[in-house]
């Protein structure tokens, strides 16, 4: 993909369903993208949608919890906006963990960040320009039963995305953290009541208004939230 000077580029992970899905339509009509996922046919169909809507997009079936794979993909591609998105969330009480569900909350939630993170970061420093935006969670500064792990990787999102923040913010890079309340994705079991939660299309909204501020301004912190888990959406 050849970079249009007049659109910028974001590599949004995760991007073949849920708020990844969602954040790469909200940037469609603004940005060139390219999209991660390990699922290919439904990255094409999530490209599809975005060239609709006017942006050139290249499509990347990247397990992002493999650093050499993360590095050798995304390593040299010109980036202005990385959006840092997959994550997974098995919600149980640490005693009812298994060690694989404890590595691969790790392994996505905080491994993977590093991995894509490294990659793309020093070109944006070179360059003098660039974000940074990280999906984090409202568990990164709450503890609930069952998230001793989940949380526990949010929690390292919150350290990580400000020290980064004051790390490179001189280099003209700036870093942004999108703290959502619960949100109606694939994440919870299936029958959970989802009808009072945010859509995955607020948060991408979040993520349009952090990406898009003038240069010399930056939303490092955003906390968006359901109004009301009493209330469903369509009442309001």
């Amino acid at each position: 993909m050849t970079q249009n000077l007049l659109r910028p580029v974001a590599l949004v992970t995760g991007a073949s369903r849920g708020i990844g899905r969602a954040i790469a339509a909200r940037l469609a009509p603004t940005h060139d993208l390219v999209l991660t996922a390990r699922d290919a046919a439904r990255l094409g169909d999530v490209a599809a949608s975005c060239e609709a809507a006017g942006a050139r997009v290249r499509t990347m079936a990247v397990d992002v919890r493999d650093g050499a794979a993360a590095g050798a993909a995304f390593a040299g591609l010109e980036i202005d906006v990385l959006v840092n998105n997959a994550g997974v969330a098995v919600l149980r009480p640490f005693l009812e963990l298994t060690p694989d569900e404890w590595h691969r909350q790790v392994d996505v939630n905080v491994h993977a960040l590093y991995h894509v993170t490294r990659a793309v970061l020093p070109g944006m420093v070179q360059r003098g320009r660039g974000h940074v935006c990280i999906i984090g969670s409202t568990a990164g500064r709450n503890t609930f039963v069952g998230g001793s792990c989940y949380a526990g990787t949010k929690h390292f999102v919150m350290g990580f995305a400000e020290s980064l923040m004051l790390e490179v913010r001189d280099a003209g890079v700036g870093v942004s953290v999108i703290t959502p309340g619960s949100v109606a994705t694939e994440l919870f079991p299936e029958g959970t009541n989802t009808a009072w939660m945010l859509e995955p299309e607020n948060v991408a909204d979040a993520v349009l208004f952090a990406v898009t501020t003038p240069p010399h301004m930056l939303v490092h912190r955003l906390e968006v939230r359901p109004l009301s888990p009493k209330r469903p959406r369509d009442s309001f």
